[in-house]
């Protein structure tokens, strides 16, 4: 294998594709990235066994052939390498080595057998349909703040991407759905469905596999492809597709932790909300950071009290007239929360003491957040 390609060019393909590679592996291979040049195009594949990202590039090609190479290890070469200059990648047969060439800097890599670099399977069998960009990407940034840190629990550790019939939507195509919890605040955001996902299976995409997603999308405008299995999901969109593993397991029903009789309706400035938070919050030492909320007619009183560093209070107006709830809450979660408000306002829906309060853009009725609340 021997070809040429500009640096720029090289480096962008390899930001996507080495995020996948994780940097301890107990396999080598998995460590590298396989290069296949072929037709005047450069292909980069890297896995951990259960997402696969192939990027497919423009590149002189001397010679055909393919190659692996640690992954991190070229990613910060040509990051170091000088904007635009132009990148020798050529296989020295006789030592198994590959030789990177830019200027006047040379560099000679290690490579593993391409035979041993394991390949995802992929059938065509499946659902298959597009998505704008805006949307995918408006599922994936709105929910990944809620996913479930905790291994036991695994099947929290994604988000729950679905179709919900018309039966539940004003469009004929239904909604496609994403949603995350992790037994504490839960998200979802609902979109007008795009055709051909109606016969979608339910599907848990992983945590990994979400923040990869985002990080490719932030440099692609066009639609995405998706193909979705009971098992795998992949996205293809501009030369890139990514391939991924599904949890296996059963998401919870989560209408039934949606409130549906919370009646106490405020609007608060968001912005201000979130100062108000953040100020009381910091005379709290507690890890969980318990803030109490004291709903009264036309004001919302925020406290906290801590043995060690005193008190703090703070008041914001709201238009309420109804009667007084109060209700502790942990200050970092209702704080991810409403930084996923893009709006001036926010709409909060209050129960009794002991339901979830129901937190949503008041401008958009696609996306809801709930949050549980804490004993005070």
């Amino acid at each position: 294998m021997h070809l040429n390609i500009q640096k720029n060019i090289l480096f962008k393909a390899l930001n996507h594709v080495q995020g996948v590679v994780e940097k301890r592996n107990t396999i080598p291979v998995l460590s590298n990235v396989l290069l296949t040049a072929s037709q005047n195009k450069l292909s980069l594949t890297a896995t951990d066994l259960d997402i696969e990202i192939v990027e497919t590039i423009d590149a002189d090609i001397i010679s055909n052939g393919s190659v692996t190479v640690p992954a991190h290890t070229l990613y910060e070469i040509v990051r170091k390498l000088p904007d635009m200059s132009q990148v020798s990648l050529e296989y020295i047969s006789e030592n198994d080595r590959i030789q990177l060439k830019a200027g006047k800097s040379n560099f000679t890599l290690p490579c593993l057998p391409k035979d041993d670099f394991p390949l995802m399977v992929t059938s065509d069998v499946g659902v298959d349909f597009t998505i704008a960009h805006s949307d995918l990407k408006l599922i994936l940034d709105k929910n990944k703040f809620a996913i479930s840190q905790e291994e036991a629990r695994y099947y929290l550790g994604g988000i729950y991407f679905h179709h919900i019939p018309q039966d539940n939507s004003s469009s004929d195509v239904g909604q496609i759905s994403g949603v995350a919890t992790d037994g504490h605040r839960l998200s979802k955001v609902s979109l007008i469905a795009p055709q051909g996902c109606q016969t979608m299976p339910n599907v848990i995409i992983p945590r990994k596999t979400v923040n990869e997603l985002i990080k490719l999308l932030d440099d692609i405008a066009s639609d995405i492809e998706v193909n979705v299995t009971d098992t795998k999901i992949r996205f293809f969109a501009n030369n890139i597709q990514l391939t991924s593993k599904l949890i296996d397991g059963t998401f919870p029903d989560y209408k039934r932790v949606i409130p549906l009789n919370n009646d106490k309706l405020v609007k608060i400035n968001t912005k201000d909300f979130i100062n108000a938070i953040d100020r009381v919050s910091t005379v709290s030492l507690d890890k969980i950071r318990i803030v109490k909320l004291v709903l009264q007619p036309s004001k919302i009183i925020l406290s906290v009290q801590s043995n060690d560093l005193g008190s703090a209070i703070e008041e914001i107006e709201v238009a309420y007239q109804g009667p007084d709830i109060e209700v502790g809450f942990n200050a970092r979660y209702i704080l991810d929360i409403l930084a996923q408000i893009d709006t001036t306002e926010t709409l909060i829906k209050f129960g009794d003491p002991n339901t979830p309060i129901v937190i949503c853009d008041t401008e958009d009725d696609m996306l809801l957040f709930i949050l549980m609340p804490m004993r005070i």
